[in-house]
């Protein structure tokens, strides 16, 4: 059993693209997983449910990341999602939650796509508008039967050993008079059972593609839908919203009634690049945040397990390099150590003060300073999966 784990963790590593590790400006000495406090009861706890599932297939493991524009853009937290489900065949345990962001006017995560119909008014954790928003951060609202969502898990990379998502049970995640029903390969409808801020769906067979319809009158707000399957396994999912701040973040009355269908046993917590765009920063407001934030994570599971991802360096519009990253570092370990979590430190890993423009000259970056191209969002996905994977092999 252990050699046909050795191979996984071989094919996984082998599964980084090959430009990986070829910028002199990275450094991959400070890819390592930190331990604050000294050690993590949670991490452990979750590095054993991991160590379950890939040695025997059998158990559910899931883990979520929370975000901003670095999520939602998709690529990061896909490449991390390939990478983990590389380690082992078969141990697809659902695509996990999505979110139709076209019509709310927004960006479509890269690993799937979202199309709309009719008429659809939209709210964020940026500006809820009164709206109850979740864990997605996100809500549309239709108002008559005329609006429709379809979500399409199509492959958009022709890459070898691409992984194929489908799913036969499906969450709807919302509420309203109206009544939603599921439209299968534009032909065959499904109705489901319909509960408070929640209808579930079983397909009668695997599908990668949905069309979310509704039957009667009024309106219903949708919050996401979560996709899965019977299969025990692992599950990745990731809600991010342009521009979210830890701040945005509590502003989503039903996040922790949406986290109890996730019930994530790790967090990746990537908030704070937003909290650092102003002139002044205020780290104990942000400190606070996040203790608010899990807070609700853990009413949901206590022994959830936290992987602070830190920051990127980047440039604060129009003020040069933003001074503030060392900051936010500062509280990003004094949280880990407060919760005997784990910390990555995105900032020195990419090279530290300043090293944003070496990731832009090289393609790797936007000319923004603050995003990365989908190559360099791969690139910084690898590094933070090879240290999850090392250490976990280092812990066994």
């Amino acid at each position: 059993m252990k050699r046909i784990l050795f191979c996984t963790l071989l094919l996984g590593l082998f599964l980084t693209d090959a430009d990986a590790r070829r910028y002199p400006f990275t450094r991959p000495d400070k890819s390592v997983l930190q331990y604050p406090a000294g050690s993590s009861p949670d991490y452990s706890l979750f590095l054993r449910k991991l160590d379950t599932l890939l040695t025997t297939g059998s158990g559910d493991v899931r883990v979520l990341q929370i975000g901003g524009s670095h999520v939602q853009g998709g690529t990061l937290s896909d490449q991390l999602r390939r990478r983990f489900l590389s380690l082992r065949y078969g141990i697809d345990g659902g695509r996990g939650l999505v979110f139709p962001f076209s019509a709310a006017g927004s960006n479509t995560p890269s690993s799937y796509l979202s199309s709309w119909q009719g008429s659809w008014d939209s709210a964020n954790c940026l500006k809820p508008k009164g709206t109850d928003l979740g864990l997605t951060g996100m809500a549309v609202t239709a108002r008559d039967t005329s609006a429709r969502v379809i979500i399409d898990l199509v492959l958009r990379e022709n890459k070898v050993l691409q992984h194929h998502y489908a799913f036969n049970k499906v969450d709807v995640l919302g509420e309203g008079s109206l009544e939603p029903v599921l439209i299968l390969n534009g032909k065959d409808t499904v109705n489901g059972v319909h509960g408070p801020r929640m209808s579930h769906f079983d397909l009668p067979y695997y599908t990668d593609w949905l069309q979310l319809s509704f039957k009667g009158k009024g309106s219903y707000t949708l919050r996401g839908l979560y996709l899965d399957r019977p299969s025990s396994g692992f599950t990745f999912s990731e809600v991010g919203v342009n521009g979210a701040s830890t701040h945005s973040w509590l502003q989503c009355s039903l996040l922790e009634e949406d986290l109890r269908r996730v019930q994530p046993d790790l967090v990746l917590l990537s908030v704070g690049i937003n909290d650092i765009q102003g002139e002044y920063f205020d780290e104990q407001r942000f400190k606070a945040n996040y203790r608010a934030l899990i807070q609700q994570i853990r009413r949901v599971n206590p022994h959830c397990a936290f992987l602070f991802t830190g920051i990127n360096d980047s440039w604060r519009r129009g003020a040069g390099i933003n001074e503030h990253t060392a900051e936010a570092e500062r509280a990003f370990r004094d949280l880990a150590a407060e919760y005997k979590a784990v910390f990555w430190d995105w900032f020195q890993v990419m090279g530290g003060y300043g090293s944003m423009a070496r990731w832009e000259a090289a393609g790797l970056a936007q000319p923004d300073k603050i995003h990365f191209t989908p190559l360099g969002y791969k690139e910084v996905a690898d590094y933070l999966f090879d240290a999850i994977l090392e250490d976990y092999y280092s812990r066994r």
